[in-house]
């Protein structure tokens, strides 16, 4: 299973202390902080999947802290917690683009669940194809579907997107200009062995096919695509990932 990464803002170090248990019984990896200034340099320091942000604290507030950690990183789902009525900090933090309010004490089932939406809601695929009527229709399809997807027309472009950031499954073409999806593939393993790599063809190559499947490449497709198998094929890879 795939650790999801998960910092805990809370001046209180027993909320600290029990949600952080909780969370790390659940299996995910947790760093723990008593206050945003530690917060923000956290998320300098690492990329988190989710924020549980406490919205009253001292010093500098979780609304604050939320529009700060927002500018590092855009990609972090913050939940921001209270045990207060503070109506209007909460409808701030929602209208800025928080996932979500939790209230103190805690249903621990509920944020189990939100953690659960949010992992499907943060899988981010890569289409990488020179044809851009290939990479933009499948990346619509995937986008309509409720996932986030990127593009890049080649292997170099591709190249330099998996060294700034984390994809969950990357669609590779075996035919780039310049460089050949198979080195593109063999460099990709290299810089991010977690990304599940879906090799594309609309050739008959089956010894290049070969070549990728038995260096790790998840399966390869065939063009033209079969959508619903190709959505299928994604949901399993997370499936799989999850479990």
């Amino acid at each position: 299973m795939t650790e999801t990464k998960i910092l805990v803002v809370d001046d209180l170090q027993s909320m600290r202390l029990t949600l952080g248990g909780i969370l790390e019984d659940k299996g995910h990896e947790v760093v723990t902080v008593e206050n945003g200034y530690q917060a923000i340099e956290a998320v300098k320091k690492s990329h988190f999947d989710v924020v549980f942000m406490d919205i009253k604290m001292p010093g500098i507030n979780g609304v604050q802290t939320f529009r700060e950690l927002k500018k590092i990183d855009p990609e972090t789902a913050v939940i921001m917690m209270t045990a207060y009525s503070v109506e209007d900090l909460v409808k701030e933090a929602l209208e800025e683009g928080a996932y979500a309010v939790v209230y103190k004490p805690f249903e621990i089932e509920k944020i189990v669940r939100l953690i659960d939406e949010l992992l499907q809601e943060n899988v981010l695929i890569l289409v990488v194809d020179d044809q851009f009527g290939d990479r933009e229709t499948l990346k619509a399809v995937l986008e309509d579907k409720g996932y986030r997807a990127a593009t890049a027309a080649d292997g170099a472009e591709a190249l330099r997107m998996v060294e700034e950031r984390h994809y969950d499954i990357i669609f590779l073409d075996i035919k780039l200009p310049g460089m050949s999806g198979i080195e593109a593939f063999e460099r990709v393993k290299h810089i991010d062995p977690r990304a599940a790599v879906i090799m594309m063809t609309g050739y008959s190559e089956e010894e290049t096919v070969k070549q990728a499947v038995s260096s790790g490449a998840y399966t390869c497709i065939y063009k033209p695509f079969d959508m619903e198998k190709l959505l299928v094929l994604v949901e399993d890879i997370i499936r799989k990932r999850e479990s």
